[in-house]
């Protein structure tokens, strides 16, 4: 699903401390490892579903980074609860790099077959409760936010989490 932020989600019930990264692929084990851990005590398969979608907007994010300048681009990952049944991950990245966020649709099948990029997509729409983006002040080209949903089992929540999650 393709559509705004949910902007009528109300207040997280858990909200992690944002995290920075530059804009590096070979950032991408210290991601997975930061959101591994940052999700502790979560049912091990949701922990591995958000971990490979946060793999796959990571890279994108990084893709459409302005990396080309002097000093990279970064990317901002964001976590939260924001809901018993919901978990709200995101990236945004420092924009430069152009381009929206889209599943492509129409190929053929040799198309596919050959087609090495954009298939992150799809297996974010069938993972997902549902994700969508928002460009960052679209007329400076601050860049992107593209969210997603996951459903969380109520009872799968660990106990004793804070309202704010500080990370290390």
């Amino acid at each position: 699903m393709n559509s705004p932020t949910p902007a009528d989600a109300p207040r997280p019930l858990v909200f992690w401390e944002h995290r920075l990264y530059p804009g590096s692929l070979s950032r991408l084990a210290r991601v997975r490892a930061d959101l591994a851990a940052d999700l502790a005590g979560f049912a091990p398969d949701l922990v591995d579903t958000v971990v490979l979608c946060a793999s796959e907007l990571f890279a994108n994010g990084v893709e459409y980074t302005d990396s080309g300048r002097a000093e990279g681009g970064e990317v901002i990952r964001s976590l939260s609860l924001t809901a018993a049944d919901t978990l709200l991950f995101s990236v945004s990245d420092s924009g430069g790099g152009g381009g929206v966020p889209a599943v492509p649709h129409g190929r053929t099948d040799d198309e596919w077959n050959e087609a090495e990029g954009r298939r992150g997509l799809l297996l974010i729409e069938n993972l997902t409760r549902r994700w969508g983006h928002l460009r960052l002040a679209p007329w400076a080209d601050l860049g992107t936010r593209v969210w997603a949903e996951f459903d969380v089992e109520p009872s799968g929540v660990p106990d004793g989490l804070r309202p704010y999650v500080f990370t290390r």
